[in-house]
């Protein structure tokens, strides 16, 4: 077995100075195999990395390693990048929580009169999951735009708005194109020239095959016990708003500080973004308690991907995962971690 090699960072923990690297390297074993799709790792307190890790290849098939530059697609992290960019619409006056989606969306049907952005936000808006009602029938890749046509032509909601959660990757790809119909700006643009590009998140990008490339970027796999399978790409993976942007860990730990200090939001808003609604999500995060301490939280999960980011707000703790692989899921492993660094 090639063990690949990693970055060691030396972190105090509960006071007393410690190397965490060994217990974090037996959580991630199976990442090391020869020819093994891999994983970045960060744990960062008080804005500060005190452990970064990474593991296996960013691409198999020219054995290029991760690397803490390298970029993987989030998947469902994208939210809390959809969400922040509406609420900035929201500040600026373009819109209102409590808008019916009708005002911007009119070839709904009547059903959708009573769905509002903020059910959107939070999973409670009753409208329906795009795949299954693509079914076989899609083109090469579907696109937030196709997401919405698709679901202006239905004619009900699974449930009376509000009423009950259900997590909607539907919702987020409309509200990609609700920031698309307010700001005059494509997606992607809006993401870089309102977020990104003031973190200073040089890598980080919603990524449009011809028009965006991402740098350092990982390609995913499936790992099945006949191998290491390529799972780069589905039909959904152009849609952007439920979770199409790719960033690394040192990406997000520049969004990670942004989130503490506010900046791009007003107080309230931010606030109102980590309120728990039905099943603990507020807008783009889980905010819930592990081991009675606070965490705000999301995972993400596609084709060829599996990644979390959990923060403790109190502790100012942070565990950033990204993985270039379809399973496990990492959250486990996440709060692993987390339990080496809570008291």
């Amino acid at each position: 077995m090639r063990v690949i090699a990693t970055t060691l960072i030396i972190a105090t923990i509960a006071g007393c100075a410690v190397n965490p690297e060994k217990p974090v390297d037996r959580l991630f074993a199976a990442y090391l195999g020869a020819g093994m799709p891999g994983a970045a790792v960060m744990v960062i307190r008080d804005g500060k990395a005190v452990l970064t890790r990474s593991y296996g290849l960013a691409n198999v098939e020219t054995g290029t390693r991760v690397e803490p530059k390298t970029n993987f697609r989030l998947a469902s992290i994208t939210k809390q990048f959809t969400a922040t960019a509406v609420l900035m619409l929201v500040e600026r006056g373009k819109l209102d929580l409590d808008d019916s989606i009708r005002i911007y969306f009119p070839e709904f049907a009547t059903f959708a009169d009573r769905i509002t952005v903020r059910h959107i936000l939070q999973h409670t808006s009753g409208i329906q999951d795009y795949e299954p009602l693509y079914g076989d029938q899609f083109p090469d890749q579907v696109r937030d735009r196709g997401v919405v046509e698709i679901l202006s032509e239905t004619d009900r909601a699974n449930f009376a708005p509000g009423s009950a959660y259900s997590y909607s990757n539907s919702g987020y790809a409309m509200l990609a194109v609700l920031v698309e119909k307010l700001s005059g700006m494509s997606f992607p643009d809006f993401l870089h020239e309102n977020i990104f590009a003031p973190l200073d998140m040089s890598a980080t990008v919603a990524l449009v095959d011809g028009v965006t490339t991402v740098t350092d970027r990982a390609l995913g796999y499936k790992v099945t016990d006949s191998g290491v399978e390529y799972a780069d790409q589905s039909a959904w993976s152009a849609v952007l708003g439920d979770g199409g942007v790719y960033s690394s860990i040192l990406d997000l730990a520049k969004w990670d500080q942004a989130l503490y200090s506010g900046g791009l939001l007003s107080q309230s808003l931010r606030a109102a973004s980590l309120t728990p609604g039905l099943e603990n999500y507020g807008f783009g995060f889980r905010i819930d308690e592990y081991n009675s301490h606070k965490r705000i939280h999301h995972s993400g999960s596609t084709s060829g991907f599996r990644n979390h980011m959990q923060q403790f707000p109190d502790e100012r703790l942070t565990i950033i995962i990204l993985t270039n692989r379809a399973a496990p899921d990492v959250m486990p492993l996440a709060e692993q971690i987390a339990d080496l660094y809570l008291d």
